[in-house]
């Protein structure tokens, strides 16, 4: 396996209607990093995200999952690429659509073709990382909106992804929720790429901001270091909560 979970090299993209939303980006991520995506509205985050499973195909550069060429003309590619990558969309009614937890977390594996005793623990294995294993059975719009996020989380798990790509975790939950997930984000043993204007939790979370402005990366470093620099937040339209403390 390749050390690198994410490799994307000159990558740009134009919408058919002409907007250019990527102007060469260049990143790398190592497997068990922890990376923060920030960056105003229209920055090209989204689009980047959506690069990264072939959903957008790669129309200029390059991108790489664990090694592997994303490659938007290539079905079993793309295949392979999407068991590699887990999205975890900023709403999780976008994700939850089966009766049950158990059946919603079993989705992606089964179709993967898992059955039997390794699809039962591969959804067992993966509600517990998230500490929902008691709600298997539960129809997932009788959870909280916390709840229901983490078992959005553990429908992405189960397919053992090289690389998490959460989009704004920490929307629209209470603070005791916020806190549960950041647990549930600390304790996993994976490559995360998270896009979140909620600076604070990135820092919580992260060891590495990368911010992406007008389809470019215009910082990437430390955490620290660049949530520290104020002129650099405020040229890109982030910023910290009053008397928040780095």
């Amino acid at each position: 396996m390749s050390d690198k979970s994410l490799e994307i090299s000159d990558l740009a993209y134009a919408y058919p209607d002409g907007n250019q939303a990527l102007f060469g980006v260049n990143l790398s991520i190592n497997r068990g990093e922890r990376v923060a995506l920030l960056g105003p509205n229209g920055a090209g985050k989204t689009t980047l995200v959506l690069h990264l499973n072939g959903i957008i195909p790669t129309m200029q550069g390059r991108v790489s999952v664990a090694g592997e060429l994303v490659d938007g003309k290539n079905a079993e590619s793309i295949k392979s690429i999407r068991h590699k990558v887990g999205i975890v969309f900023q709403d999780p009614d976008d994700q939850l659509f089966m009766p049950t937890v158990g059946q919603d977390v079993a989705f992606g594996p089964y179709n993967a073709g898992l059955r039997g005793s390794q699809l039962e623990s591969a959804v067992r294995q993966a509600l517990e990382l998230v500490g929902m294993s008691e709600f298997i059975d539960r129809p997932p719009h009788h959870l909280s909106f916390g709840q229901r996020r983490r078992v959005a989380v553990a429908t992405v798990l189960a397919m053992k992804p090289a690389i998490l790509v959460m989009d704004e975790p920490s929307s629209n939950l209470d603070p005791a929720a916020r806190r549960e997930l950041a647990e549930i984000i600390t304790s996993l043993d994976i490559t995360l790429l998270m896009v979140t204007h909620d600076l604070p939790f990135a820092y919580e979370l992260c060891q590495r901001a990368v911010i992406l402005s007008a389809g470019v990366v215009a910082a990437d470093g430390p955490i620290k270091s660049v949530l520290s620099d104020s002129n650099l937040l405020k040229a890109h339209r982030l910023e910290l909560p009053k008397g928040f403390s780095l």
